[in-house]
Parts: structure tokens; sequence; C-alpha cells
């Protein structure tokens, strides 16, 4: 399953850049509402551990779920996490790297159509994989941008470009907003220079870098921030709200708030 060979690489290139981290290192803080690089670490250790669990024992995932729904609304996301994995710095680095190497081989074979439990809906294990690899994408951003280092980016990027093309009716629904019927059209650069188009609105078009698009659907951008030409006003709006990803309605960073210090 190629969402699980992405998964596996996008995992690699956030850790290769952490070898030099020591100390307070780890505990420097990020542009994303206050997290420091352990917070990012025990976040994406901690739900790919989950997403395992979801697979391997849907029983228990289900009774573990439901203690962590409880502890969060009376605790927060980042107590109820940091409670959950005690390790910090390279231990925490050694424990995320084997259980993400782990998911790697043990979910390469699987039917893509398969089915998982999750928090919500439960979704295909190819939409789980493609959920893990957008996550490590997005918060792995924030470590680049805070350590100034630039992602060198490859075309599995279009799996996560494809969840923001797949969520554009849910980020309008998140934020209380009617839905238009019809997605913009996208006409977006991949990293190898290949050219993916979606949509058939021709009023309302987006084009630009594939990342940058990506950025904007995760997130780590404000889209004042990239290069993406907009015009007409779905293509606007989305690109003010977009969220590819579930929970609540969540606000894009403010223009110049997330960028790669040098």
């Amino acid at each position: 399953m190629q969402q699980t060979i992405d998964f596996v690489a996008e995992s690699e290139a956030l850790d290769a850049i952490l070898d030099g981290l020591v100390g307070e290192g780890w505990d420097t803080v990020t542009q994303f509402k206050g997290w420091t690089i352990n917070d990012v670490l025990v976040h994406l250790h901690f739900w790919n551990g989950m997403v395992d669990l979801a697979l391997r024992d849907p029983g228990g995932f289900a009774r573990e779920a439901g203690d962590i729904t409880a502890a969060i609304s009376a605790s927060g996301f980042r107590a109820t996490e940091n409670a959950r994995v005690t390790e910090r710095g390279p231990a925490l680095r050694d424990v995320w790297r084997a259980r993400y190497l782990e998911i790697g081989a043990g979910w390469a074979g699987l039917d893509p159509k398969a089915r998982v439990q999750w928090v919500g809906p439960d979704m295909s294990v190819r939409s789980a994989m493609t959920a893990r690899q957008m996550e490590t994408w997005a918060h792995g951003q924030e470590v680049f941008d805070i350590l100034g280092q630039q992602r060198q980016e490859q075309d599995r990027i279009r799996n996560i470009v494809m969840l923001g093309v797949n969520t554009f009716g849910w980020s309008f629904q998140v934020h209380g907003r009617k839905v238009p019927p019809t997605l913009p059209q996208l006409h977006l650069t991949a990293p190898s220079g290949a050219l993916w188009r979606f949509g058939e609105d021709a009023a309302n078009t987006i084009s630009g870098a594939a990342v940058e698009f990506a950025q904007v659907v995760a997130q780590t951008r404000n889209i004042a921030d990239t290069g993406l030409a907009v015009a007409g006003p779905v293509a606007t709006e989305w690109m003010a709200i977009a969220q590819c990803f579930a929970g609540g309605p969540e606000t894009p960073p403010m223009p110049g708030q997330r960028h790669r210090q040098v």
C-alpha cells in the first residue's frame, strides 16, 4: 500500500533533522500553539499508537478512545497526551521511530479498502495512513520551521493534496457555512514539476505549488504567505477556512505567524 510507504518516508524525513537536537533543545517552543518539539513527537507517537491499536484490537481501542475523550474534556489535549507518553528527548525519538517502522511493516500488505475504527467515524485503511502522513507532515512543519530547515518535498505530497480536495465540503460544514455545489478548479504543480488538476468550477480557480496548497489546507501557512493565485468567491472563502483534519473548527495561522526561522 503506497500510503504506508509514504507515511514511513514522511516520518523518516522528520526524524532526519533531529540528529543535532540535545538537552534543552527538545523543549524548544515552536510556532504552533506553544508546542515544544517534545510535544510534537508525543502527539505523533501517541496517535500512531492509537491507529495501530484500532487495527489490532478494536475493542481495546473503543475503551481507550472513551477514556481519552473524557480525559481531553477534563484536562485538554496536551495534558492527556503527555500523561500517556512519558518518554522525552532521545528516548521519545527512539520509541516514536520504532512504532512508525512497525506500523509501516505491519500495514503495508493490508487491503487499502478495509475499515478501521477511529475517534470519529470509521475509515478505510488507506485513509488512516493518509491521515497519519498528513499529521506527520503538518506537525513536522513546525519542527522544520523552528530549526530553520527546508524540507525537501516529494510527490508523496499528493496524498495530502487529495485529502484537501476531499475535505472541501467539510471545511465549510465544520465552520457552519453552506457547502458550495462545485469544487473550484485546481492547477497545482507537484515537486517533480508534474501538473495536477482537480475540480470543475472554472469561475473559481486556485493555481500554484501543490506544497503550498497542502500547507493551507493543513493550516501550516496562511494563504497570504503563499504564492497561490486564487480567483473567485468560493475559492477565496475556501482558502480562508480550509481544514483537512477532523475535530472542531480551527482558525488558520495569522499572516506571517508561521515561517521558517533564518
